[in-house]
């Protein structure tokens, strides 16, 4: 078979592609060797997942544990802040704050759990109530669970002359 002749405005081969040393054959050929050979290298990425992963999986669990403290916490403070709600009303009747704590704290889900063996209190004085939730996170590690503490203040509404 005759090949056409080469004119001015055709190619050379250089252009084309690359040849010797640097062309895309003589660097798949040595990808090639290299992987049949199976280099130092060969099979270190599972060894690292292998190490890296429980680091992975306990930053994973630990930030969840974590979110779970803050959620618990600002639901023992919302119970609170509902408590001292109800007991700073002009002749509230007394306990009405803590009704409406535990109301909240058992509609709110089980964020913080064992709040029902202190129960939320509530002290009232002449100026100034005082409502107080506790109990603990909710644990997604096993035996892992913090205290959770928060008080609620509010100054007692009165009738004054003016």
């Amino acid at each position: 078979m005759n090949r056409p002749a080469r004119t001015d405005s055709s190619r050379s081969a250089a252009a084309d592609r690359p040849t010797g040393r640097r062309g895309p054959g003589r660097l798949r050929d040595r990808l090639r060797r290299r992987l049949a050979e199976g280099g130092a290298d060969r099979g270190a990425n599972p060894v690292e997942l292998a190490v890296l992963m429980p680091v992975i999986l306990i930053l994973l669990f630990a930030s969840i544990q974590l979110a779970a403290w803050f959620v618990a916490r600002s639901t023992a403070l919302n119970a609170a802040q509902s408590g001292v709600n109800a007991q700073r009303v002009v002749e509230a009747p007394p306990g009405a704050g803590e009704a409406r704590a535990t109301r909240f704290l058992r509609a709110a889900g089980d964020w913080l759990v064992g709040w029902e063996a202190t129960g939320p209190t509530c002290v009232a004085g002449a100026a100034e109530v005082t409502c107080t939730v506790s109990g603990r996170s909710l644990s997604v590690i096993p035996g892992v669970s913090f205290p959770v503490r928060q008080t609620a203040h509010g100054t007692v509404e009165r009738w004054t002359t003016g």
